[in-house]
């Protein structure tokens, strides 16, 4: 096993090599497009007929068919023209298996705009490592993963008037999927950072704070300890950081971040930073403003982009009881439609959206209201204007 592991790493270091070459004529312009609509609709039209997109959606598992169901009947009511492909997708239910990955992969590559729920990852090992999730990352390189953190006009929260952004580098890390039991009782799990992976991830961030109109990105890291991983993130992210005299550069440590965040979270505006970190950091914000059922977030590479919730959980104990918040899932759909430069949708879904939780009469269970998530889709669809 460890030599396969080594023969592994072997080729991964060949195969990065080779990309990093065949990529340098382009830089690290990847990113560009990434961040505003209009350009990487523009980079890589979407497919469409007659003026109706067609977007791929992985309903996932949980409460994720439901939220989905909420999107499509939002959408039918507003008239957006989106035609979607609908793939069942999980590794829990009967609908895995190989040649449903490749189905779903080859939609996706296909209309290069999804919309999806969370796949469930079952916790016990059954012979793959790499879990859907991270496999459709991968194949597709969904590098950038986004998640704005923003309070909601008139739910109130212990920190109000947010506004944030976590970007997070999604393809290795922690999540690298190379572990291995080196003798018995000892496993032993590989952290892989690239120089050329920490370059193109900061790179987005600052690309991002630019579009945005934003002053600071903060690179989140753990370098005091993992020297040399998280040092070259470190050293990554600040010789990007050069090339943006404008964006104000900072770096913090993990643990202090995640104190600082309950603190004050006032201080941050774009933070860049590694998997795993990213992934905590992600919960930690949504809980500040109201939770997982609330928080938008999306993946992209230089070619697809993939629309989610920002906390990704699939609330498997809600699954079936019509109480699941669809407020994140109808803002990830909306943030999809601008993506797709259809803004006068995506503004019509995000402002009633918007409108029915600071109304405040028709709120789910988890921000203190009794509504269930019909009642809260029927309430957006009466408010779209």
């Amino acid at each position: 096993m460890a030599a396969a592991i080594r023969g592994g790493l072997s080729a991964l270091s060949k195969g990065l090599s080779a990309h990093w070459l065949q990529q340098s004529s382009r830089g690290l312009r990847v990113a560009h497009g990434l961040c505003c609509a209009s350009q990487s609709a523009q980079a890589a039209p979407p497919a469409h007929a007659d003026s109706i997109f067609r977007v791929t959606m992985i309903p996932g598992d949980g409460v994720g068919p439901e939220l989905m169901t909420a999107v499509k009947e939002v959408f039918k009511a507003g008239d957006v023209p989106v035609e979607f492909e609908e793939f069942h997708l999980s590794e829990v239910q009967n609908t895995a298996s190989e040649g449903k990955l490749e189905e779903v992969l080859g939609s996706m590559r296909t209309n290069r705009v999804a919309i999806k729920g969370k796949i469930h990852t079952p916790m016990e090992y059954k012979g793959e490592l790499a879990s859907y999730e991270m496999r459709l990352r991968r194949k597709l390189d969904l590098f950038a993963n986004v998640v704005h953190v923003n309070s909601l006009p008139g739910y109130s929260t212990r920190h109000n008037n947010l506004d944030l952004v976590i970007i997070r580098e999604q393809t290795e890390g922690e999540y690298s999927s190379l572990e291995h039991e080196s003798v018995t009782g000892v496993i032993a799990c590989l952290k892989i950072i690239t120089r050329e992976k920490s370059r193109r991830i900061a790179k987005f961030a600052f690309d991002y704070a630019t579009k945005k109109g934003r002053s600071k990105v903060t690179a989140v890291h753990k370098a005091n300890i993992m020297k040399l991983g998280d040092g070259l993130f470190l050293q990554s992210c600040a010789e990007v950081a050069e090339f943006y005299p404008k964006i104000k550069y900072e770096n913090m440590i993990i643990d202090n971040c995640c104190m600082q965040l309950v603190q004050n979270p006032y201080q941050f505006d774009v933070l860049v930073m590694p998997n795993l970190y990213g992934n905590i950091i992600d919960n930690l914000a949504a809980g500040l403003v109201g939770g997982a059922g609330v928080v938008p977030g999306e993946s992209y590479s230089a070619e697809y982009a993939v629309f989610e919730t920002g906390a990704r959980h699939p609330f498997a104990q809600a699954v079936g009881r019509n109480i699941a918040n669809p407020t994140a899932m109808l803002l990830s759909a909306a943030n999809m439609l601008r993506h797709l430069n259809l803004e006068y949708h995506s503004h019509m879904v995000t402002e009633a959206v918007k409108r029915v939780i600071k109304l405040g009469k028709v709120r789910t269970g988890d921000l203190g209201g009794y509504a269930s998530c019909d009642e809260f889709t029927r309430a957006v669809i009466a408010n779209l204007v």
